[in-house]
């Protein structure tokens, strides 16, 4: 049916006028009631009769950004964050708004009137307020509602990889759980929510897709990397980790720490040396892996985004911290936007799943031997951003020493030998005469050996 055609019908259960975009929180509250009930469309620019026939089109004038201005306000003001179509349409010469919203999959949405969240029902042609008791039992059924256990829309069970589950994720399974799975892939993913009524989940398409951007765009982690400590001109590298999310963690975490320094010191009366990251790895992975676990995946506006920086790693997060998680109490309370998926990452141990990872990335953080700065947490009702930081400011005082693995070597050597000479540089490191002594010669200038004796006599030991 086309525009006109929904016009000349007047106001119905899934039809509402608005005069003019003054009218916004009219205007919300019909988003809200349209979103829990079973959608509709809003056109802006219509005066009604008292029965909701259309009186006249009057159209709307549409200055500089106002529709973005209208679109941020209502992202604002919708909780779960409402994105409906708006696109202007032209009927008999004037300009009218048509605000499309589709129901929504995770009720109740609430809009903010007057800065307090009410929602609200379409009944007829009328918004009317969901009543408490009404709240109270959407919320009960609120499972049915979760956005990883709907069925992917326009899905089949090809698009799943069962390369991937069998060779991979299988096996890693029953590594984890020390048991031989009975049964088909088919009913083992049906089993983790994966597949309902013989199609793939939007869980099961984002854990084990073929391709799961095709279905969501944004379902991937994007990864800047900075010369300096602030976003500027300068960057180093940008990458892009797609794919399944096992696939995109994995990826994404050995990219990270190939791309951190690690340094290395020299303990008395020990022949290997100690390894210390700037960074905490564990915390690294962790974060990682709650990021494209707990993200908001309704809102396909945006992706998940890493920034590392010469002093710190940041993680943006699409959506709030869920349930009642605060920056405060995240080590204490635990929710899972997306049950499913942080199911399905527990099972092979990605994820904690009695959501001990933070209580883990704390106690990470003060067991560092260069006791770092605790994580920095920021949320808002968009977005969740965490930063670790690095700890390379610290190398310098605690007298760590960045080593090359030739110069580790040589220590080793000096360790078990007490002594080296050029020559034997040369063979145990398979490098010409000019690289032995400038590796040497490093290593006496970073204090770390000494040089003895004179002539072809010339050996080193440690300092």
């Amino acid at each position: 049916m086309n525009i006109k055609e929904l016009i000349k019908k007047g106001e119905t259960q899934r039809i509402e006028f608005k005069e003019s975009l003054a009218e916004r929180k009219e205007i919300l509250k019909t988003i809200s009631a349209f979103a829990n009930s079973k959608g509709g469309k809003i056109f802006v620019g219509i005066e009604e009769n008292k029965d909701g026939s259309v009186k006249e089109i009057i159209g709307i004038k549409i200055r500089g950004r106002e529709i973005e201005n209208l679109s941020n306000e209502i992202k604002q003001n919708t909780d779960p964050v409402m994105f409906p179509s708006i696109e202007i349409r032209g009927i008999k010469g004037k300009h009218v708004l048509s605000i499309e919203v589709t129901e929504s999959p995770l009720k109740p949405v609430f809009t903010k009137i007057d800065k307090i969240p009410v929602a609200f029902k379409r009944v007829g042609k009328v918004n009317q307020k969901i009543t408490a008791n009404e709240l109270r039992r959407m919320i009960s059924e609120g499972k049915e509602f979760l956005w990883d256990s709907q069925i992917c829309e326009d899905s089949i069970l090809d698009d799943i990889d069962w390369e991937f589950v069998e060779k991979v994720f299988i096996q890693l399974y029953e590594e984890v759980s020390k048991k031989k799975l009975v049964g088909s892939s088919k009913e083992l993913l049906n089993s983790l929510g994966c597949i309902k009524n013989n199609e793939p989940t939007n869980a099961g398409i984002l854990l084990f897709g073929k391709n799961p951007q095709k279905f969501f765009m944004n379902s991937y982690i994007a990864l800047a990397r900075y010369k300096g400590e602030e976003v500027s001109v300068k960057r180093l590298d940008y990458k892009e980790f797609s794919d399944n999310l096992f696939k995109q963690i994995d990826q994404c975490n050995r990219y990270i720490k190939d791309h951190i320094t690690v340094m290395s010191r020299l303990l008395p009366y020990q022949v290997r040396r100690q390894d210390i990251p700037e960074y905490e790895l564990f915390s690294i992975r962790e974060l990682i892996t709650n990021a494209v676990c707990h993200r908001d995946y309704y809102d396909q506006h945006t992706k998940v985004i890493i920034k590392m920086f010469s002093d710190k790693i940041e993680f943006y997060n699409p959506g709030c911290l869920p349930g009642e998680v605060t920056p405060e109490n995240i080590t204490e309370k635990q929710y899972s936007r997306n049950p499913i998926i942080a199911r399905v990452l527990a099972k092979v141990e990605y994820i904690e799943e009695l959501g001990e990872g933070w209580n883990k990335i704390i106690d990470e953080h003060k067991k560092h031997l260069l006791k770092p700065n605790l994580p920095s947490i920021k949320a808002d009702r968009d977005s969740v951003l965490i930063t670790i930081f690095s700890t390379i400011n610290k190398f310098e005082e605690e007298k760590f020493l960045e080593l090359s693995e030739r110069q580790k070597k040589i220590i080793e050597y000096l360790k078990e030998n007490k002594k080296i000479t050029r020559s034997i540089c040369m063979k145990i490191l398979d490098i010409s005469k000019d690289t032995a002594l400038r590796e040497l010669s490093k290593l006496v200038s970073k204090n770390i050996i000494k040089r003895e004796g004179i002539g072809r006599g010339i050996y080193y030991v440690l300092k």
